[in-house]
């Protein structure tokens, strides 16, 4: 590689971790967007990141020294002066920001003041943006919203049971995880160009589990609200609740407000319904002698497989399934447990295909396709940045 050679680094915080991931880019700031923005991958050179456990606790280094350990390194290598571009992960973009934007002072304030949106993620985002606005302020960055694919829910969906004021101010459902669906719906445009998968429904399971109604590539529904805590249960994050149980809480149990946070994301789901773990590798092979472990393995699969079909009555039917994530990828008795006893939607599972580890798992006959697509958040947050660099629009949507 030359010295000429431009380069995309993309930064993916997470409450407690950081994925950094550095990609040649295809085009210079000068010139059009490349076409790779359209087509399968962005070449990545080099990753790098901080692990956390199932419940949250950091394995390795923090954040800011893992990123600082990984510009060390461009710079020692001599690629830090082949940065043309920086993109992040913003968990949340609120009310105002709908699109990819360049970040500069009014972006990053506003960014400030959106953080009770998302507390556990917002914090960590923003400090990154400001270490490497600190060490090397000529770089171009770029804000990546997990929100932003979720602007196009009609009313219906973004509309919470509460008042219109509280609506106005923001309350709403906002839906995440959108980098992931972003990907996976730019997948389905080379694998489905026709339909770009048609009515389907992708599953995000991971630690973090939603799943997204998607029609003809614009998403209609998402499984997750106001907060990336609501929706399907996850590692340690409740999912959807009475909210009738956190009043009960509240008076009865005295809990601080502080307490209750703790609790529905950090020591509830399937932590808290197995008492022991969050990995749904340990919980899948402790379910034949563990009644807790397969307790919280049987809610996973039920509700995923509730919402599924909710979805393919919110879009008229059903053409698509797609499984990603670390549990959507990479656990076939996971897959097998929510498409069993779907025939009535179409769906008809292909077992075998299903633990091979097959991309299709569904049936030739099937008129629902199943598919196993590995998700790359990075690459789209390298995508955006790529088609932010300096001279092209970046005002938000």
């Amino acid at each position: 590689m030359t010295e000429s050679e431009p380069l995309l680094l993309s930064i993916n915080t997470g409450s407690s971790s950081v994925k950094l991931g550095l990609y040649h880019a295809q085009a210079r700031p000068s010139q059009a967007p490349s076409t790779a923005l359209a087509g399968e991958n962005l070449c990545k050179i080099r990753a790098s990141e901080g692990t956390t456990t199932g419940d949250g606790r950091s394995t390795s280094a923090g954040p800011a020294t893992a990123i600082d350990s990984f510009l060390d390194e461009l710079v020692q290598s001599g690629e830090a002066k082949s940065v043309v571009g920086v993109g992040h992960r913003l968990v949340h973009g609120g009310l105002e920001y709908r699109e990819p934007c360049r970040i500069n002072p009014k972006v990053r304030a506003d960014l400030e003041k959106i953080i009770p949106l998302a507390p556990n993620h917002l914090p960590q985002a923003l400090a990154a943006i400001d270490h490497v606005a600190k060490r090397f302020p000529d770089w171009p960055q770029v804000a990546c919203f997990d929100t932003a694919f979720h602007r196009t829910l009609p009313r219906r969906a973004r509309t919470l049971g509460l008042t219109s004021q509280l609506a106005a101010e923001g309350i709403i459902r906002f839906g995440f995880h959108g980098l992931s669906y972003e990907y996976i719906v730019q997948s389905l445009s080379v694998l489905d160009p026709a339909r770009l998968g048609g009515r389907a429904v992708l599953a995000h399971l991971g630690n973090g589990a939603s799943m997204a109604a998607v029609d003809c590539g614009t998403c209609i529904d998402t499984s997750m609200g106001f907060t990336p805590a609501g929706g399907l249960v996850m590692g340690t994050r409740s999912g959807d609740l009475d909210p009738g149980a956190i009043v009960y809480l509240l008076e009865n149990h005295k809990l601080a407000v502080a307490d209750v946070s703790r609790l529905v994301t950090r020591q509830s789901g399937l932590l808290g319904i197995s008492g022991t773990t969050a990995d749904m590798r340990v919980l899948l092979a402790r379910r034949g002698s563990d009644e807790r472990a397969a307790a919280a393995v049987e809610l996973f699969c039920y509700q995923a497989k509730k919402f599924l079909a909710a979805y393919a009555a919110a879009l008229g039917g059903l053409d698509t399934v797609v499984f990603t994530g670390g549990i959507g990828q990479h656990a076939p008795e996971i897959r097998q447990q929510i498409c069993e006893n779907l025939e009535f939607l179409g769906l008809r599972f292909d077992a075998a295909k299903n633990a091979a580890q097959q991309s299709v798992i569904s049936t030739p006959g099937s008129s629902v396709v199943v598919r196993v697509i590995a998700t790359d958040e990075d690459q789209m947050i390298a995508r955006h940045t790529e088609s932010l660099l300096p001279g092209r629009d970046s005002s938000p949507g």
